[in-house]
């Protein structure tokens, strides 16, 4: 797809206009309820089917598919991210009313990072076609490392700042409480870094690791820079409403982990195929409308098989608390 200097200035403009937007509706510090999340999370997704059905219209068949598709794994994907999310506000005690600013801020971060990503990514396989095979090879043993992480016990997972975070902090120092949404202060006569601050670059240095796995994963679906761009970009700004909104929901998805794998594991394999292909091996290529339905139908069992095995769960440890009360009365009989 052909994509002109003019669309996109106009792609980031518009971009940076829905974030301004977004930044100034969540300008003043409040709890989001989930009716507030919800509504956002729905206008959010309608916005990335807009603008995919914009592309349908004006580029053709295959670079809406493929929007379609990296949209889809860039947002499961990065509803994986919420977990960790998650243990960061823990590890920081962030006050509910602050957190939609600290992901909103941790956002943007992780998305002008991505956006240096994304180009140079662009720039290695636009120049050497083998890096597809390190791609592909990539994913599959993220994919295996991903079921691997899911069969061990995470009960005690707790979140361990990076080396770049904990320099940050050593140089400039950090207060003991929030100070509202300032990022600095004066603290005997010095400036340092508010808690605010420091979570904020946690929840932005962290996505980009999740990047290291979710960037060559789309690119296994297109090799177009602006379709990457965008269905990054419509992926992580809806990320803070769903934050709130799944959040209680998240320690349900048990089987996330193994979905996310299958669908690395099958990227990885049609990025290997690619590679193999381009390489003059006569070997099938896996089409765009395959991939999408192959994404879309992991993520239904998985979300499924999910809900099912949590409400199991849930009754079996209802069963065991019934059942130790009634020994307990017993035994004071």
């Amino acid at each position: 797809m052909e994509v002109s200097v003019t669309l996109w200035v106009l792609t980031i403009v518009g971009l940076a206009a829905l974030i301004a937007v977004d930044f100034f509706i969540g300008r003043k510090p409040h709890d989001v309820s989930i009716k507030e999340a919800g509504i956002w999370t729905g206008v959010w997704i309608a916005l990335a089917g807009l603008f995919g059905l914009g592309l349908l219209f004006f580029g053709g068949g295959e670079p809406a598919g493929e929007f379609f598709a990296g949209f889809i794994t860039e947002k499961s994907l990065s509803v994986d991210n919420l977990f960790v999310f998650v243990l960061i506000m823990a590890k920081f005690a962030v006050p509910s009313q602050y957190q939609q600013r600290v992901l909103l801020i941790g956002v943007l971060i992780a998305l002008v990072l991505r956006a240096v990503f994304i180009a140079a990514g662009a720039a290695i396989l636009a120049s050497f076609a083998w890096v597809f095979y390190i791609f592909g090879a990539f994913l599959i043993y993220t994919a295996w490392k991903l079921i691997q992480e899911a069969r061990a016990d995470e009960d005690d997972e707790e979140f361990e700042e990076n080396k770049l975070l904990k320099a940050a902090e050593r140089r400039f120092g950090v207060a003991d409480r929030y100070h509202g949404t300032k990022l600095w202060i004066e603290e005997n006569g010095k400036r340092i870094m508010t808690p605010m601050l420091v979570v904020m670059l946690a929840i932005g240095t962290t996505d980009v690791l999740f990047a290291l796995d979710s960037i060559p994963a789309i690119f296994g679906l297109t090799q177009d820079p602006y379709i990457v761009f965008t269905a990054n970009a419509f992926a992580l700004m809806g990320l803070r409403q769903l934050y709130f909104l799944i959040g209680g929901l998240l320690k349900k998805l048990v089987h996330l982990s193994y979905g996310l794998s299958v669908i690395l594991g099958f990227i990885g394999v049609k990025l290997v195929l690619h590679a193999l292909h381009e390489s003059g091996v006569h070997v099938p290529e896996i089409s765009i409308p395959v991939s999408l339905g192959v994404i879309c139908s992991v993520l239904i069992v998985t979300t499924i098989t999910s809900l099912r095995a949590s409400k199991k769960q849930a009754q079996a440890e209802a069963a065991a608390a019934g059942s130790g009360e009634t020994s307990k009365d017993s035994v004071e009989a």
